[in-house]
């Protein structure tokens, strides 16, 4: 199987963010940067981020504000600190001026490459802190430590830290054919078709987990596997890792609770989709990084 490199960094993924995880503990620090006028906070509020009003978005990063102290410190942005803060107890998105609330997914191929991740991680983090709010050893409630990053149990002082799903998406490929398919997940308006994922099980090596969901999803059993890339998806907080694999066969047979369609397209299918009535998935998805890179290397 041929090996094809990433053409560019998948969204969401690089830049410049320096977590700086050795200050998390420093306490000196952190208060010295949460009163800092040169420090910045970016806000978050039921899904959404607050981004400038601007031809090309960006983070709007605010100085820091004592009536809405910083819940998560993310790290050092050009030297400067960087918190996140969550406004979802808000009934309505606070007003701030020169910037509105958005959902990042379709925006982030517009961010700057250094915002998009810093945006990501707060994403992933204070998702994290809404939805774990009680230990799951003693039930009592939890309270973050380490500058976000970590929380502990108010009772039995157990400490638990961030959750990253490990996910598995594969571009499967015979010859110049590639298998492509369409979740019951993805709004049917829109008759998009992409690459195949799942969850990596327990014990479960990750190229096992490529061959596993393809057979399952379609019946497809695949031979060789080969890594490409990885992206943060903080949809909620899942980390893609994204394959090729070849197929060693091509009856399909789906799975039609988790699948509405799945087929085999060509390269002239897949160049001319708009006429033919469909589409590949987001920008900002390593799914079409994957159909990208892989149609480059074919021309």
């Amino acid at each position: 199987m041929r090996h094809i490199k990433p053409a560019r960094p998948n969204p969401y993924s690089g830049g410049a963010l320096d977590r700086a995880a050795h200050l998390r503990e420093d306490e000196t620090f952190l208060a010295r940067a949460a009163t800092d006028p040169a420090s910045r906070v970016t806000y978050f509020w039921r899904g959404k981020h607050l981004l400038t009003e601007q031809e090309q978005p960006r983070a709007h990063l605010l100085p820091l504000q004592r009536r809405m102290p910083p819940t998560l410190f993310l790290g050092l942005h050009e030297d400067t600190p960087v918190f996140a803060h969550d406004l979802s107890a808000h009934p309505e998105p606070p007003a701030f001026e020169g910037g509105a609330f958005h959902d990042l997914r379709g925006l982030a191929s517009l961010l700057p490459a250094d915002h998009a991740a810093l945006l990501a991680t707060a994403r992933g983090v204070l998702h994290w802190h809404n939805t774990h709010r009680f230990c799951p050893a003693c039930g009592n409630a939890v309270r973050p430590v380490r500058a976000g990053w970590v929380l502990q149990c108010t009772n039995c002082q157990r400490e638990h830290f961030p959750r990253t799903d490990a996910a598995v998406i594969m571009l499967i490929t015979k010859g110049n054919k590639l298998l492509l398919g369409q979740s019951h997940r993805f709004p049917p308006e829109r008759n998009y078709f992409s690459t195949l994922a799942g969850f990596v099980e327990p014990g479960e090596a990750l190229e096992d987990a490529v061959r596993r969901e393809v057979l399952e999803e379609v019946g497809v059993r695949v031979g060789e596997v080969m890594y490409h890339s990885s992206q943060p998806w903080p949809f909620p907080a899942s980390l893609m890792l994204g394959y090729y694999g070849e197929a060693l066969s091509e009856e399909i047979t789906l799975q039609e609770n988790e699948m509405r369609a799945a087929r085999w397209f060509t390269l002239d299918e897949i160049n001319n989709r708009q006429a033919l009535g469909f589409e590949l998935p987001p920008r900002d998805s390593i799914a079409r990084a994957l159909i990208e890179d892989w149609l480059g290397a074919h021309k």
